[in-house]
């Protein structure tokens, strides 16, 4: 296996962490944690992405190997994004990471 190093230049996983960790990127992962998701359910749960923005998400990430499209079996086909393994793993921590913001969020916010 490649040894990955986020932390250097020019390592390629450097552009994944960016990917994830960008504020629509970690806001869909987050979204997609519970159940597989049509783009409308995405863009509905997801407040404030714009159609343009959330479709070059969900390509990112799925170029990124974090998420996949799938055709529905209904008529007519619909589009539907779930998580690849490796889409598991990064979306729990990023799910982690969105509730230790929402569990401790500090008094000033609230002023």
């Amino acid at each position: 296996m490649i040894p990955f190093d986020v932390f250097a230049k020019q390592c390629p996983s450097r552009e994944v962490f960016t990917h994830v960790t960008g504020r629509w990127g970690a806001l869909v992962l987050g979204k997609l944690t519970t159940v597989p998701q049509r783009f409308c359910e995405l863009r509905q749960s997801v407040e404030g992405i714009s159609d343009r923005m959330l479709t070059q998400t969900l390509k990112t990430l799925t170029n990124d190997g974090l998420v996949v499209r799938t055709m529905s079996d209904e008529r007519p086909s619909h589009p539907e994004y779930s998580l690849t393994a490796s889409g598991v793993e990064v979306a729990r921590a990023v799910r982690a990471l969105v509730d230790a913001v929402q569990n401790n969020m500090p008094a000033q916010a609230f002023a």
